[in-house]
């Protein structure tokens, strides 16, 4: 499954396109006073203006699965990494063979690199901006998780994460190109104190070859 857009909110369009621009490296494609639109490899992360938000969202980036090392060093000038448990920045998700690091947006956006190791992407060349692959996440608040995942389920196609032991309070939909991790409201998003909220989300998948166009 493939994140192919994602659109979301942010009060202050000109700080969110400078982020992207000048912090991450990454291609501005559409610029305006409405909204702002971010190549992120294979993906577009589409912000739309809303001077009264005030909530923020969590998603993922993949990136290769051999460069979460090299990717902490790129990041150490841009932005403050976020520490875990004993000042660890790696995450490691084992049963999902993945180790991950986190960090904020200008919005304070929860952003994090993923490197999945049953991805065969590996690469050669220095970690860099063209080394960010796709939007692999995006945070989805739900009263039901397992509810909306089984709905998408049905009506949609989609498959629960085989690698994630799906409940009531969390569930992911999807695998490891892209996936929609499905929370109850104020649940904190991990490793962070800040509660999850329901926030204004469009979708745009692609699956199996069918286009699917999600509102949440």
């Amino acid at each position: 499954m493939k994140l192919e857009h994602i659109q979301i909110q942010t009060n202050d369009i000109q700080k969110t396109s400078a982020f992207y621009k000048d912090i991450l490296d990454l291609p501005i494609i559409e610029n305006n006073s409405k909204s702002v639109s971010i190549q992120a490899g294979n993906s577009i992360l589409k912000f739309v203006d809303n001077p009264q938000f005030q909530s923020i969202y969590h998603f993922a980036f993949n990136i290769p699965e051999n460069k979460l090392d090299e990717a902490i060093d790129w990041c150490k000038n841009k932005v403050d990494l976020i520490f875990i448990e004993d000042e660890k920045l790696i995450t490691n998700f084992e049963s999902w063979k993945a180790n991950a690091v986190y960090f904020y947006d200008n919005n304070g956006n929860l952003l994090e690199f993923i490197a999945r190791h049953d991805l065969n992407n590996a690469q050669t060349t220095a970690f860099s901006s063209k080394s960010i692959l796709n939007i692999s996440e995006i945070g989805i608040v739900n009263e039901n998780p397992l509810e909306l995942g089984n709905l998408l389920k049905t009506k949609h196609g989609l498959e629960f994460f085989s690698k994630n032991a799906n409940s009531e309070l969390f569930s992911a939909v999807g695998d490891d190109e892209g996936l929609l991790i499905i929370v109850q409201p104020n649940r904190n998003w991990y490793p962070t104190q800040t509660p999850s909220e329901s926030n204004p989300t469009e979708v745009k998948i692609e699956n199996k070859g069918s286009e699917i166009e999600l509102k949440f």
